[in-house]
């Protein structure tokens, strides 16, 4: 039996959290986006997207481990953890990355490499030019549905208008 014409779940609406590991504005909206997991659970994919900011000497680096961390299955557990404490990379860049991972169960010395052999800088410099080419210029910035919000000069409001968005799109599917 041909089930290609079987009705197909509707795609849950994407928001695209363009963000900097070693910004405090980015930390501040961890609140934010734990709140929208809690809203909507699986029915909103938040999908991290990296804009590391020259002003960080850490951010490239940290978008890098992310990556990797991703690969093994936590990208957005350690990118969280990773905000949570930027003290800690301000201070030890790297070798805080690499001590995090140990400390979250990854695999740590697959993260020194990737660091060394630099294999996650092409997704790293993809998702800033696709950030640059669409307007974002600081962190976070979101984008649902096509709509840009920045976040970086105050996060006021944009929840609820994520929210919104996102309420109007599950509605329509």
């Amino acid at each position: 039996m041909n089930d290609s014409t079987a009705a197909q779940p509707a795609p849950r609406p994407v928001l695209e959290v363009w963000c900097e590991l070693q910004c405090p504005d980015c930390r501040t909206a961890l609140a934010d986006l734990h709140a929208l997991r809690a809203r909507y659970g699986d029915r909103l994919e938040l999908r991290l997207r990296h804009f590391p900011l020259e002003k960080h000497a850490h951010a490239f680096a940290a978008a890098q481990a992310a990556e990797e961390a991703a690969v093994q299955g936590r990208g957005w557990p350690y990118a969280e953890a990773v905000l949570e404490r930027i003290a800690e990379l301000d201070a030890d860049g790297e070798r805080f990355l690499v001590r995090l991972a140990r400390e979250m169960g990854l695999d740590a010395e697959e993260f020194d490499t990737a660091l060394i052999d630099g294999r996650h800088t092409l997704a790293v410099d993809a998702d800033q030019a696709e950030g640059k080419a669409i307007g974002v210029t600081g962190t976070p910035t979101y984008v649902i549905d096509g709509r840009r919000l920045d976040g970086g000069k105050s996060q006021d409001g944009l929840r609820e208008r994520i929210e919104e968005i996102a309420d109007r799109l599950l509605a329509a599917a």
